[in-house]
C-alpha cells in the first residue's frame, strides 16, 4: 500500500477569479466612466 493517498482536488473557480479582481475592477470602472462621458457629450 502506498503511504501517500492521492488527492485529486480540482482548482477552485472562485479563487481563480479572485486573483484577477484588483485588475478587473479598475479597468471596468475606467471603461464605464468613459462610456458615461461619451454619452453625456453625445447628448449635449
Amino acid at each position: 500500500m502506498s503511504a501517500h493517498p492521492e488527492s485529486h482536488e480540482s482548482p477552485d473557480p472562485v479563487e481563480a477569479v479572485v486573483k484577477h479582481i484588483p485588475v478587473v475592477i479598475p479597468v471596468v470602472g475606467a471603461v464605464l466612466i468613459f462610456l458615461l462621458a461619451f454619452i453625456a457629450i453625445f447628448m449635449a
